[in-house]
């Protein structure tokens, strides 16, 4: 019996007392990468999810709001549409953000009125209205694997991952630049850094307290701590994942006055 020529070179490799060289797995795409990081992110069915959102300048809170994501997909353009409802303090209660394709509106009850903004509007020390948003990488973002490294995470345990360098493709991104750093062996999130549109890092944040659901192992808290002054830490906690009917008329900006009285 004649053997095939990798079973020789085992066989071969075993009498010589060399273990016999395998091909190395290939790694993951960065498509692939970014598409696991959204999974793990972002529900794909429509949802609502609570988030506590806390100021630290020198580990004492010095500001806080709490808010309420209603978020569903685009099925035209697969990107996600949220509207925030302001929960407290007091005084932005019933404050709300529409976000709805390249277009996103601030509408205070109290003066009536919608206003245009950016999704860089501050909310909280370091979080923007971006960053509380659920957004597609996929769809605003062309991904690019740098290679392997080892970090460490906001325990400050070292982790192997995937480095990501992500350049914004679409008008609606929210940042001009992002690194994402992806664990390897489970493709969550562990670091990423923003860049502002002259390259400069803005923050940098970190993703812990995974934790089931809605069908999947989700980050709860993001730490944000600013590039330049590393007392001020932001953190973001997320809770109370649920499946909802988020109606498609929430997304509409003439609908804004209505949903404020609810």
């Amino acid at each position: 019996m004649k053997l095939p020529p990798k079973a020789l070179h085992a066989l071969v490799a075993v009498l010589l007392g060399t273990p016999p060289t395998l091909p190395l797995a290939a790694p993951p795409s960065a498509a692939e990468l970014v598409a696991a990081v959204d999974a793990l992110r972002n529900p794909a069915e429509p949802f609502r999810v609570s988030l506590s959102l806390v100021e630290f300048e020198n580990g004492t809170a010095r500001d806080s709001v709490h808010l309420a994501v209603h978020s569903k997909v685009d099925p035209a353009t697969r990107q996600y549409r949220n509207l925030v409802r302001y929960e407290a303090p007091p005084r932005d209660e019933g404050k709300l953000v529409l976000l709805s394709g390249t277009n996103m509106w601030f509408y205070d009850p109290a003066s009536k009125a919608s206003i245009r903004i950016s999704p860089q509007q501050r909310l909280v020390g370091q979080a923007s209205d971006g960053d509380v948003l659920t957004v597609n990488l996929a769809h605003d973002y062309a991904a690019r694997l740098v290679g392997e490294e080892s970090i460490l995470d906001a325990d400050h345990q070292p982790r192997s991952v995937w480095h990501l360098d992500l350049v914004a493709s679409s008008q609606e991104a929210t940042y001009a630049r992002l690194e994402y750093f992806v664990e390897k062996d489970t493709h969550r999130p562990v670091k990423a850094k923003f860049y502002s549109d002259s390259g400069r890092v803005l923050k940098l944040a970190y993703f812990r307290r995974f934790e089931e659901a809605l069908g999947a192992t989700r980050p709860t808290e993001t730490i944000i701590v600013d590039a330049v002054d590393t007392h001020l830490v932001t953190v973001i906690r997320y809770s109370d994942y649920r499946a909802e009917k988020v109606q498609d008329a929430w997304f509409e900006r003439e609908y804004l006055p209505r949903l404020a009285k609810d």
